[in-house]
């Protein structure tokens, strides 16, 4: 190893820990209280996760898009279906609460039945009208109701599949809230505080059950959530780490020490979230509860590391400058190797992960300093440990299970080796059965009553994730020329018939609706007008829309007429089927518009994650074999042997294999969410290795080059401290699985079920590993020695 990491350095590290312990804590206190006032600057994030870099060029259409349309994802949805609609009563409840939602300040528009529009035509001033659907004066009796509904669900097909589903019955109403305050704080009170007990007076007063959905309500509805689900992780892992601690040794006062470093860490983190003004997002919400399991390994180390020399000789000065200047080097490597592997998130150019790598492998590397120097000092101050105190060195399981690791490494080292080939095809196998997956939805809480919304939306109105086409005609006034206007209709046509796309709509719904008005409002009529008709069809509809804010084609042209856009929604469907939507209709866009005169992009939320997920998953493939070279360039610089090397990094494939492999053989698909596994597993399972190889190198020194006797000492005394940590970490990671977001669920349980194979990789592939490298010098020993 380099001069810095002699124990002669931390000999001194010690020294200077021990002889300024006031002035250190001091300075722990001071920082506390510093990062603890960065809490002020943390708050929940308003946006959506952006998988893309902002130079991606799919986030540079979309940036495109927004530039010349505004903001898509604005639509807040409220639906129903229910006979009773249409009676007095009801009306009225609903009358009252979407008259309550236009009025609100934070919405822009509504579109509703009770204030429903329609086209009517005047011949004298040559210009549709528009006028109300609804004779409010008449809403107190059921037979005109009946009428309302039959001229709804049969006379106008304008509003087919955007405000009711004609087979099924379903209503739904439009509300879109102002665009600048989507993102913002102003969004979640007005849904929490204004919307949510409208919603619950309504359907209190008529029994009718409505169904709320839209991106903005689902963003809200789901941060909600995930604030709430923060403490549950911190309150969760301090009480199981700390639980299965003190069930391992015996120890209040160890088990209060450590909890009061782990709480220590939790206001790190936050801290430094708070100092970078990092928003809370479903990622770094995880970050305090993630460095609660990863500290306490550190302690563990350190305090099992303090009560054996205990054991040893009684001497607290010499037992607490040997857990700094022997456990310091190789806690300090593990470490590292774990930062290392929260580190490489920072490489794939997403600002989400960005954020996450970088706080988290922070704080990991903050924690470990914090046990670093609050364990001795703390331990300074008390009496020696007592006998009972002591005991759980010596239990009988442990010893027991140590004894059979010894006696299969020692005499059963084939085996070890066919189990692993096995177990490597078996995983292999599965392996090839994965599936790259990811969807806007898929990721949030199944059990959430706005999941059960999703569903309703997407059998009555085939989704809410909005998926926009914009059509770049290359002139002014471009749109409105009936050629183009065929050739969009043409490939409305295809959207409609692709069953996971619902119906599209664009300002050419509005050119058949004019012409339906212009004969009076008979529904055969909803078609586009033909050549001879278009010029005082349009006209009547360009002086209905004339200086008045109720242009209903702004929102799908822009100011210039040189762009449209054709708006859908689609189900919640994975990256698999995304595919091939999007090659069907880039077939249909290349056959219909010609390149040489228009410009086609597809683009929208549902398009841009699913681009997102597709790139993210590449990226973190690619980040998971840098910090597997990375951490296998760590370990080389600090042993200098390559097969030393080679042993660790095969021992700690393996878990990663069978996982991989698990998840094929069950469906569960590479996306995010599952990919994250791997990177932290790895960092944190080659932890348990480089104690092994650390104790290993330093007992072959002692042992004048004995390998044999070197490995089974060095399995002795990290043993226990291998199974102590592999199964806090274990059942650390496990309380994820108590989260309501799926993508949190399979984080926990994977990492759970890779570090449980890491464990017994790392008692018994390890060791047996280095014997097998090592094995003429073995053999020379074997011969010395007889």
């Amino acid at each position: 190893m380099k001069n810095t990491l002699k124990v002669g350095f931390w000999e001194l590290i010690a020294r200077i820990i021990l002889k300024n312990r006031i002035a250190i804590i001091v300075a722990i206190a001071a920082l506390t209280l510093f990062l603890g006032f960065q809490w002020r600057n943390l708050s929940m994030t308003y946006t959506e996760a952006n998988l893309l870099p902002k130079k991606h060029i799919v986030n540079q259409q979309y940036q495109d898009f927004l530039n010349k349309f505004g903001e898509e994802g604005n639509l807040i949805v409220i639906g129903f279906k229910d006979k009773t609609f249409f009676t007095p009563k009801a009306f009225a409840a609903w009358n009252e609460l979407m008259t309550e939602l236009k009025n609100s300040k934070e919405v822009d528009l509504v579109v509703s039945l009770n204030d429903l529009k329609k086209l009517k035509k005047d011949t004298i001033a040559q210009k549709f009208q528009l006028v109300s659907l609804i004779d409010q004066s008449q809403t107190d009796q059921a037979e005109y109701l009946q009428k309302i509904k039959y001229e709804l669900f049969h006379k106008l097909p304008f509003y087919e599949g955007l405000l009711f589903n004609k087979e099924t019955g379903s209503i739904r109403s439009a509300v879109y809230l102002k665009k600048n305050i989507v993102n913002t704080e102003a969004r979640k009170t007005f849904i929490i505080e204004n919307l949510v007990p409208k919603i619950e007076k309504f359907e209190k007063a008529t029994n009718i059950d409505l169904r709320v959905s839209g991106m903005p309500y689902i963003r809200t509805i789901n941060a909600e959530n995930m604030k709430g689900e923060i403490a549950l992780f911190i309150g969760a892992a301090l009480f199981i780490t700390s639980f299965i601690f003190f069930l391992f040794f015996r120890s209040f006062r160890a088990t209060f020490i450590s909890i009061c470093i782990l709480l220590l860490g939790v206001i790190w983190s936050f801290g430094t979230l708070g100092f970078f003004h990092y928003k809370i997002t479903i990622l770094t919400a995880i970050i305090p509860p993630l460095i609660i399991v990863i500290g306490i390994t550190n302690c563990i180390f350190l305090i099992n590391k303090y009560q054996q020399e205990i054991k040893i000789h009684q001497n607290q000065a010499k037992a607490l400058q040997r857990v700094i200047s022997k456990i310091g080097v190789s806690t300090l490597m593990t470490n590292l190797t774990t930062a290392a592997g929260f580190a490489t998130f920072m490489i794939t150019g997403n600002d989400l992960l960005f954020e996450f790598g970088f706080v988290t492998s922070i704080n990991v590397i903050t924690v470990y300093l914090l046990t670093l120097c609050i364990v001795p000092i703390v331990y300074s101050f008390m009496p020696l440990p007592k006998e009972k105190h002591l005991y759980h060195l010596s239990k009988n399981y442990i010893s027991s299970f140590l004894g059979w690791v010894e006696n299969i490494v020692k005499f059963k080292r084939s085996r070890i080796y066919i189990i692993y080939a096995i177990l490597l095809i078996f995983s292999l196998i599965g392996l090839m059965q994965m599936k790259v997956s990811g969807s806007l939805i898929g990721e949030m809480p199944k059990s959430a009553s706005f999941f059960k919304d999703i569903l309703f939306y997407e059998k009555e109105f085939k989704g809410v994730m909005p998926l926009e086409i914009m059509i770049d005609t290359q002139r002014k006034k471009g749109v409105m020329k009936l050629s183009t206007m065929k050739k969009m209709d043409e490939l409305q046509q295809t959207i409609a018939q692709i069953p996971e796309l619902s119906k599209p709509v664009s300002v050419v719904n509005l050119v058949k609706y004019s012409k339906q008005a212009f004969y009076n409002g008979n529904p055969d009529y909803y078609e586009l007008p033909t050549s001879q008709e278009q010029t005082f069809i349009l006209s009547y509809a360009k002086n209905a829309t004339k200086n008045t804010k109720d242009n209903l084609m702004k929102s799908y042209v822009d100011s210039t007429g040189r762009y449209a856009r054709i708006t859908t929604f689609m189900k919640d469907i994975g990256t698999e089927d995304m595919a091939r939507v999007e090659k069907q209709l880039k077939t249909k866009i290349n056959a219909i518009f010609p390149e040489d005169r228009y410009k086609v992009t597809l683009t929208g939320k549902a398009l841009v994650f699913q681009k997102g997920t597709t790139y993210l998953v590449d990226n973190l493939i690619e980040s998971l074999i840098f910090a597997i070279f990375m951490i296998a360039a760590l370990m080389a610089y600090l042993f200098r042997s390559v097969k030393m090397v080679m042993a660790s990094v095969i021992t700690n494939i393996l878990p990663l294999c069978i996982t991989s492999g698990l998840m094929g053989y069950f469906g569960i698909p590479l996306k995010p969410s599952t990919i994250l596994v791997f990177s932290i597993a790895f960092g944190i399972s080659v932890d348990n290795a480089i104690q092994f190889m650390a104790k290993y190198r330093h007992d072959l020194i002692q042992n004048n080059g004995r390998v044999k006797k070197s490995v089974f000492s060095a399995l002795r005394e990290t043993g226990i401290s291998t199974f102590y940590t592999s199964v806090v970490l274990i059942f650390g990671f496990a309380i994820f699985t108590l989260s309501s977001f799926v993508g949190t669920i399979a984080l926990g349980g994977l990492i759970s079920c890779t570090l449980l194979f890491a464990m017994f990789a790392n008692l018994l592939v390890l060791p047996a590993l280095v014997l097998t490298f090592e094995k003429k010098k073995a053999k020379k020993e074997d011969y010395a020695d007889d």
